[in-house]
């Protein structure tokens, strides 16, 4: 008999719980492995169909390609027609460059080759939310992100079992000078974490600093030869690449590294308002985004990418989580498959701005179509709030757990002889139960996802725990996760390397906030 005051014994109960919750569930692997097929919306005739009016986009309508003749002089002489920057394509050109060159999968390499990942194939790699000048958590509410905000969501990332790969941007540093701010988030990505990540494209030489850093970690030759970076170019849609995104785009190809060449659309403001309408206009930008990486350098890792959501025809507003761009992300998918490189769109997309019931459905929705779509790179897992505007703490636990069911559900199905459980069915017979029979005592470890966020007890141990919701839970959870937090390890040398060219960069720039 315990010798505890049953007060001690409740608290030491509830935190086993907790310490259970808040535990990965099941093995970590370095990227998702599909086993389960993808869901095809549409037919042969509607895949078609866009694939024939993209192409008499680009040959009658034409590309602007803004302020770098360089891209202008290799479309001409690839065979393509120019008309001062508008880039008018024979049918078939921008296919035939990018299916002749571009790699149909490629792998990532981490700083910890344990953790490099593979893009495209049957593989899905998890990546976290990109972009937002704001974060926000229960405790502080909504304010503008910092560089220690950066730093903390970099340590998230690398701990949860669930996201595959540190991203880019999780959040714009807006304590630091815009024009240094990439060298302290690209040394986070390098120094507090060890998975993949995506590089600067906010302006040419900030893209070729952090092929420089990288350099410095993974050595030139082997950056010379091997993908370590991905960077996200979006296209200036409506049929536009801009002097900015380009010059990203053609520093990381020309050093081999990988782009997501992804046209930004909010439908109905940037793109027709019908889904055919705007898959049209989104596989014409990306052909003619990826044709130009292939000219850069041919063999060049590219992923189609796709950002695509709808607005309030009242309000002019983005919306998330709606049919209407879950349509056009099983629709590009198809088209990505159809050329033969991977694809990227999804995440858990949401408006609301907290993390409450319309973030978590809006969001399970975008989640759930990119997984069944077959989205290889899925950026905007976790975090996403206020149509991107916001990361938030909370939100981000939250999104991870849901990624870790879209893990459970890609693996398939187990038809091994454990999986099929006969020997379960024969020993339980008619009648009785199975919770205490040998099959389950061997699987019930691992049986089922286990969230550790959901709370699935009484009422009443749900009262005595102090009624907390989700987002609370969340709370908690991101707390301790950073309090347990320790940094992999990296060669001193390396990192003193990386933190002198951080300052003899920042000494040859002086602090601008442009």
């Amino acid at each position: 008999m315990s010798t505890q005051p049953k007060k001690t014994r409740r608290g030491n109960a509830r935190a086993a719980k907790r310490s259970q919750r808040t535990a990965p569930s099941g093995p970590t692997t370095p990227y998702i492995s599909r086993r389960v097929p993808v869901y095809n919306l549409a037919s042969e005739e509607q895949l078609v169909l866009v694939e024939t009016n993209a192409e008499r986009v680009l040959e009658e309508i034409g590309i602007d390609f803004k302020d770098d003749p360089g891209a202008l002089a290799m479309f001409r002489d690839a065979g393509a027609t120019i008309d001062g920057e508008r880039v008018r394509f024979p049918q078939g050109l921008c296919r035939e460059i990018i299916q002749t060159n571009a790699p149909r999968q490629f792998t990532q390499h981490a700083r910890n080759p344990a953790r490099s990942v593979e893009i495209g194939g049957d593989h899905i790699v998890l990546v976290p939310a990109y972009g937002p000048p704001f974060v926000h958590d229960l405790d502080k509410g909504r304010r503008y992100a910092t560089l220690r905000d950066f730093e903390q969501f970099t340590k998230l990332t690398y701990l949860s079992p669930h996201l595959h790969h540190s991203g880019g941007t999780l959040c714009e540093p807006v304590d630091r000078p815009v024009n240094h701010r990439h060298l302290d988030m690209i040394y986070s990505h390098l120094r507090w974490s060890d998975k993949p990540f995506m590089g600067s494209v906010t302006a040419p030489e900030r893209a070729q600093d952090t092929v420089d850093m990288a350099k410095l970690v993974f050595g030139d030759a082997f950056v010379n030869e091997h993908c370590v970076i991905t960077s996200l170019i979006n296209a200036n849609s409506p049929m536009t690449f801009d002097a900015t995104m380009l010059g990203a785009a053609r520093v990381y190809a020309k050093n081999g590294q990988a782009t997501v060449i992804s046209p930004f659309i909010l439908a109905g403001a940037m793109s027709p308002v019908t889904v055919i309408g705007t898959c049209t206009q989104i596989f014409a930008e990306a052909l003619a985004g990826m044709a130009f990486v292939q000219l850069v350098r041919p063999g060049a890792p590219v992923i189609f990418g796709t950002f695509s959501s709808s607005i309030s025809m009242q309000s002019g507003a983005p919306t998330f989580g709606t049919p209407e761009p879950s349509q056009v992300m099983y629709i590009a998918a198809a088209l990505a498959r159809r050329l033969g490189v991977p694809f990227r769109s999804g995440g858990g997309l949401c408006a609301s701005k907290i993390p409450d019931a319309q973030a978590a459905f809006e969001s399970a929705n975008t989640l759930q179509t990119s997984m069944l779509a077959g989205v290889h790179f899925m950026l905007h897992t976790a975090g996403w709030l206020e149509g991107g505007l916001t990361m938030g703490y909370e939100k981000f636990i939250l999104d991870a757990d849901q990624a870790g069911m879209i893990a459970a559900f890609a693996s398939g199905l187990d038809t091994s002889d454990n999986g099929q459980a006969l020997d379960a069915l024969r020993d339980v017979g008619p009648g009785n139960h199975f919770l205490g029979c040998a099959h389950t005592q061997a699987n019930f470890e691992e049986a089922f996802y286990r969230s550790s966020i959901a709370d699935n007890n009484s009422f009443e141990q749900w009262t005595a725990e102090g009624k907390l919701d989700a987002a609370q839970r969340a709370n908690q959870q991101w707390k301790a996760q950073l309090a347990a937090y320790e940094a992999p390890p990296i060669d001193a040398a390396i990192d003193e390397a990386l933190l002198d060219f951080m300052a003899k960069r920042r000494a040859a720039l002086p602090a601008s906030n442009y």
